[in-house]
């Protein structure tokens, strides 16, 4: 079993950057799975209606969320009835939206699980940990390769929630921060681990966000509206070789298209 992971998806540029390469990209790669964090696409924050179909048409399996998943009061109408969306598990209880859900692709189920970290994170949660052994049990019961996004800051916190869970997921895969970090690797116990994927949208401005306004903000202190960037993009990603009958992860590639040029590097 291949699965893409796509990081942070930042407004239209992201958007539009999807639209033109997916395809591409999945004739080079021929993934069974593609999901993506969306939880910025809209803008720059949140999702809407609209632009979670737009993900789903350019070829995007499944969409998970973060600390921005209630920033668009239109994720209301939808995020209960949609079977192809996300959020943190460990989201307070009572929450719309699910924390979990099965991906059913050439007769093989994945799970995917979304969870939030607590460290320097503004949005309340649950202990992710917790959560961690809660939903895995539940989905041990369905499939054996499960895929955990884990939305948090602290590169401490990821690389212990992924010590804590190896060997009993497939992967962990660390969105929020927006910069593509150089720790791929796979743990001992067959656990595949990256502290974050990094983004897909504008890459010549400050995560995405026009540089002269973040520049002006902290030279300043004073607040201001952020928009999108402009001008080069950049596609960031993983590509998962996963074991079908033991949902140990084989191999693990980290991607990095750019509209200027391609990079990407495989372990050795």
């Amino acid at each position: 079993m291949k699965v893409f992971f796509i990081g942070d998806i930042f407004a239209k540029p992201g958007r539009q950057l999807l639209k033109n390469q997916l395809e591409k990209l999945k004739s080079q790669y021929n993934w069974d799975v593609c999901i993506a964090n969306g939880e910025n696409i809209a803008g720059g924050k949140g999702i809407n209606y609209n632009t979670a179909d737009e993900l789903f048409n350019s070829g995007v399996d499944a969409i998970t969320l973060g600390n921005h998943t209630w920033s668009r009061k239109e994720i209301f109408n939808f995020i209960c009835s949609s079977t192809r969306i996300v959020r943190p598990a460990n989201f307070p209880k009572g929450v719309p939206g699910k924390g979990r859900l099965v991906i059913e692709k050439n007769g093989t189920k994945v799970g995917l699980l979304n969870l939030m970290g607590r460290v320097y994170m503004d949005q309340p949660s649950d202990c992710p940990f917790q959560a961690a052994d809660r939903e895995i049990a539940i989905l041990k019961q369905q499939c054996d390769i499960i895929i955990i996004d884990l939305h948090a800051e602290a590169t401490s916190e990821k690389l212990a929630l992924a010590y804590y869970v190896d060997g009993r997921v497939s992967a962990v895969l660390g969105t929020h921060t927006h910069v593509q970090t150089a720790d791929e690797r796979i743990l001992l116990n067959g656990t595949a681990y990256i502290t974050d994927v990094g983004m897909t949208g504008p890459s010549e401005g400050v995560i995405g966000v026009d540089k002269t306004q973040i520049i002006q903000k902290f030279v300043t202190g004073l607040p201001c509206r952020f928009e999108p960037a402009e001008g080069n993009t950049a596609l960031n990603a993983v590509l998962l070789t996963i074991d079908d009958k033991t949902g140990k992860a084989l191999e693990i590639l980290r991607v990095n298209r750019q509209t200027n040029g391609f990079f990407e590097k495989t372990l050795p």
